[in-house]
């Protein structure tokens, strides 16, 4: 879906109808537009902060299945969306942000092995809001929440799109 790339104000994304609403917005939740979509019904928002959080009871509404579903569009740090390059635009500029786009080798091999071990343990990949952390903390975060249980790492996961996709909301709307 094609992404709009006009800055936004708040009066405006509440004007826009439900098609132009998706096209402007629907990208902020990585390859799930239907957060937009069913966001669009929550209109009008009295601030930047409703938008985000009518998005994000979106998702935490969404059936347990229907998470695991939406954590699973979301690429692994420095995984193989990463290296064919099929990561989105906002993946892409966050992740390199941290430095994973230019990490050793051991560094790599450590990371595809958490990164097995995570997605095995919980059934969805480790999501981090990388532009919180540096590389080293975003390894330690790896490492201690791979062996938590998968329910509190799914509410941990989503608790982390929420800090992710907040930085998506700012950077789409105008002051």
């Amino acid at each position: 879906m094609p992404q709009t790339t006009t800055m936004l104000d708040l009066e405006a994304i509440n004007r826009l109808d439900r098609v132009a609403f998706v096209d402007a917005l629907g990208s902020t939740f990585e390859h799930s537009p239907w957060v937009a979509d069913e966001a669009w019904l929550a209109r009008p928002f009295a601030s930047e902060e409703a938008l985000h959080a009518a998005m994000m009871g979106v998702v935490r509404r969404a059936s347990r299945e229907s998470q695991i579903a939406f954590l699973c569009a979301h690429p692994e740090l420095a995984g193989k969306e990463a290296q064919s390059g099929r990561m989105t635009s906002d993946s892409v500029t966050e992740q390199t942000s941290a430095g994973l786009d230019a990490l050793g080798r051991d560094e790599m091999a450590e990371l595809q092995a958490l990164n097995r071990r995570y997605r095995e343990r919980h059934g969805f990949p480790f999501i981090v809001a990388v532009r919180r952390y540096g590389k080293v903390e975003i390894f330690e975060q790896l490492r201690r929440r791979v062996d938590v249980d998968s329910e509190s790492e799914l509410q941990e996961a989503l608790r982390q799109i929420g800090w992710i996709t907040r930085l998506r909301v700012q950077s789409k709307l105008a002051s």
